[in-house]
């Protein structure tokens, strides 16, 4: 696990943008981390870390959690698995429509080397946990074992916890 230095230079990387994209939400802005590589290897180590050796793939949602998995996925040497939203794959598998706290979306995936992989699901923020339960049962639809699901940030108070169950792990919470 990294050091609780390292993660809190980290976390202050992280910006809050009112009203965004909506009136009424709190936008946490991570492109300063991303640009920051020693607090990307940070949270991108400590996303992993409590999965280490459950995993043979990780799986982002568009677009934040492909930075963050497409970094996981190196530095845990496995497979990349991105969930997209809909109409951006040229042959979609399998699709989930879901609910967000401001809209509705649809997220797909290939069924590329799918079936039977233990894959490790991840996303920036969770907030209510309708993303990342669209993910994993999307996952699931094409054979996939979600064996957790990891956050960079987790809102509370929004019951996205809860709404989620099972093996959740968020590198900061507000």
């Amino acid at each position: 696990m990294p050091d609780a230095s390292a993660l809190t230079r980290a976390e202050s990387l992280i910006t809050s943008i009112p009203d965004y994209p909506k009136p009424g939400i709190m936008f946490r802005d991570i492109t300063p981390l991303l640009t920051d590589a020693a607090a990307l290897r940070t949270v991108v180590e400590a996303l992993v870390e409590p999965f280490e050796g459950r995993f043979d793939a990780v799986a982002g949602v568009e677009a934040r959690g492909f930075l963050l998995a497409g970094a996981a996925a190196i530095v845990a040497n496995v497979g990349l698995m991105p969930i997209r939203k809909a109409g951006k794959l040229p042959r979609p598998a399998a699709s989930v429509e879901y609910d967000l706290e401001y809209g509705s979306a649809t997220i797909e995936m290939h069924d590329d080397n799918a079936a039977g992989a233990r894959v490790l699901l991840l996303d920036d923020v969770l907030a209510t946990g309708g993303t990342l339960a669209a993910g994993r049962e999307l996952l699931e639809a094409v054979g996939s074992e979600v064996i957790g699901i990891a956050t960079l940030l987790e809102i509370d108070g929004l019951g996205g916890r809860q709404a989620l169950g099972g093996d959740v792990h968020a590198v900061f919470r507000v």
